[in-house]
């Protein structure tokens, strides 16, 4: 009787450890999303880099330009995340004629950084 209540106290413990595991890994998660829409925003708004604002109204950011479309309501355009990241790397893919630089094939941002850069435009 007494190994089975051993057994039970045991099997709770180790339950409870692992459920505390699970409750805080979305916090990580969280807070490592939170930094890269913070480094994202960092270098859409560094006019040496992104320079998103050259073109764009972006909200937050000053002296924005108004050759591209405002950036705004960015979910709802492009729901598929890999849709927006294809569009700053390269718009010349779905328009020619755009005028917007093909930030990956020009090498002007790495692909980590357009991967940043699209997930801050996504929470526009």
């Amino acid at each position: 009787m007494r190994l089975s209540a051993h057994y039970i106290k045991t099997t709770a413990s180790v339950a409870a450890i692992i459920g505390c595991l699970g409750i805080f890994a979305p916090f990580s998660a969280n807070a490592d999303e939170a930094s890269d829409i913070a480094a994202g925003k960092k270098l859409a708004f560094d006019r040496k880099k992104g320079n998103c604002l050259a073109c764009h109204q972006i909200e937050g950011g000053d002296l924005a330009g108004n050759i591209g479309p405002p950036l705004v309501a960015m979910k709802a355009r492009f729901p598929n995340f890999d849709s927006l990241r294809a569009q700053i790397y390269d718009a010349r893919v779905k328009n020619p004629n755009t005028i917007m630089i093909p930030f990956g094939p020009h090498a002007v941002l790495s692909n980590k950084e357009i991967e940043l850069v699209a997930k801050f435009i996504q929470t526009l």
